[in-house]
């Protein structure tokens, strides 16, 4: 069975489309819309803002796929994560209705900060990561020094007795973290991890590569921390907040709200 694939070339015009698409809505066909699409937290805005918000959360099920075992579904997810991505944030931009003054404008700043780093990682730099594979870093030179891999031996060793620990059906050799474990044994995930991190810094692993290469997933995994984080905040504010959000104008709160506090 064929399965689903997203060639550069669609990645490269992906960024630039959605860019040419917002700009015409908002230039050619805004201006000609009701009220209702025009000012910000109506009835209709705040619908499409809940429709954007939730395909680029859902987007974010790929991240769980791929770090849960599911290796086979990750294609298809990884589909849906550029696909989602990419209808929901011209959905927000909708959403906002062009004002992009106030706090919440913010958020936008990590979705196209997210897109043009993955959108990049993929076109650019897969080749490089690709071409890791096929080196042979000097860490694992047979001069390597002796105090060094004995520190590694035992790093290796205490590797192994908690991984008895954490899941005693795994191997050592080609183990890695999942949610699952973090959820069952927190802390012994977390002094796994730290092993993890040890044994990268002994083998020199980010300095063996390009500075790109070594630290865009940590970049782009923390903007798509900070960017659920802006959402989980926007939810809660204009939820519960709803007053200071219309800066205390009762009659400008139009949306869904419990509080107008």
């Amino acid at each position: 069975m064929s399965r689903p694939v997203l060639r550069n070339n669609f990645l490269k015009w992906l960024g630039p489309s959605i860019a040419i698409a917002i700009a015409g809505y908002f230039v050619f066909l805004f201006p000609l819309l009701p009220e209702t699409w025009q000012k910000p937290g109506s009835p209709v805005l705040y619908g499409v803002g809940v429709g954007g918000a939730v395909l680029l959360l859902v987007s974010m099920v790929f991240v769980l796929v791929k770090r849960s075992g599911g290796g086979d579904q990750a294609p298809f997810w990884y589909v849906a994560h550029v696909i989602c991505a990419s209808v929901g944030a011209v959905l927000v931009a909708i959403h906002s209705a062009g004002h992009l003054s106030r706090p919440p404008a913010l958020l936008y700043l990590a979705i196209v900060a997210l897109m043009v780093l993955g959108i990049w990682a993929r076109v650019r730099l897969a080749a490089r990561v690709s071409a890791t594979f096929g080196e042979k870093h000097k860490s694992f030179a047979t001069g390597a020094n002796k105090t060094d891999r004995e520190t590694f031996r035992i790093l290796i060793d205490d590797k192994i007795a908690l991984l008895n620990r954490l899941d005693p059906a795994a191997s050592e050799a080609i183990f890695s973290l999942r949610p699952v474990h973090w959820f069952r044994h927190p802390l012994l995930a977390k002094q796994y991890q730290a092993l993890v991190t040890q044994e990268a810094t002994l083998l020199g692993t980010r300095k063996a590569v390009p500075a790109a290469q070594a630290y865009w997933r940590t970049l782009h995994m923390a903007l798509a921390y900070l960017f659920v984080a802006g959402v989980v905040i926007h939810v809660i504010t204009v939820t519960f907040f709803a007053g200071y959000v219309a800066d205390y104008n009762l009659n400008a709160i139009t949306w869904w709200h419990l509080t107008k506090w």
